[in-house]
């Protein structure tokens, strides 16, 4: 009788972290939420973003857009991953910099400490004098109702604020 107790508790100990570290789980943490940063850099005249996103949430909206597993921030990234993660990024987060839309430019990313999450970060070049920003940011609301996007910015004079959008409330602004 030990020995079928041995077997099972060591195909149990080998399969968990197995199925854990698959591509393919299901949803494993109970929350949606992605986070950026857009920091207003005056000297340099531009935004700077940072953005956060959880990995198996952002691989299953690109494939469920038709790019295929991308394998983001593994060794088998797929050569097109960056370009498949950047176009996706232009069409669910815009801004409106003082009544106008800019364009970002991708400038790369990297996975999080944790292996959860990739953080991207993108750039807008020639803001000479922030007044308002607008954001729009529905990113993964296309696959999560209970999707929810912090954007925390950094303005001119060190003033701060903070927006939530969610499904219904995906455009939000701030003025300096």
């Amino acid at each position: 009788m030990k020995i079928p107790l041995i077997i099972c508790s060591f195909l149990a100990g080998f399969l968990a972290p197995a199925y854990l570290a698959s591509s393919e789980r299901p949803d494993y943490h109970a929350f949606h939420i992605s986070k950026c940063l857009i920091d207003y850099n005056e000297a340099e005249q531009s935004l700077q973003m940072s953005m956060h996103i959880f990995l198996d949430d952002l691989e299953e909206a690109l494939r469920r857009q038709g790019s295929g597993k991308l394998y983001l921030c593994t060794p088998k990234e797929t050569p097109d991953a960056e370009k498949q993660l950047a176009a996706y990024l232009e069409q669910h987060f815009r801004l409106r910099v003082n009544g106008k839309q800019q364009a970002f430019e991708f400038i790369g990313k990297e996975v999080s400490d944790d292996l959860a999450a990739v953080w991207c970060y993108l750039e807008i070049t020639g803001v000479a004098n922030l007044k308002a920003l607008e954001v729009a940011n529905d990113i993964l609301m296309e696959l999560y109702s209970d999707q929810k996007n912090v954007v925390s910015i950094n303005g001119p004079g060190h003033k701060q604020g903070m927006l939530l959008l969610q499904k219904g409330n995906t455009v939000r602004q701030a003025t300096f």
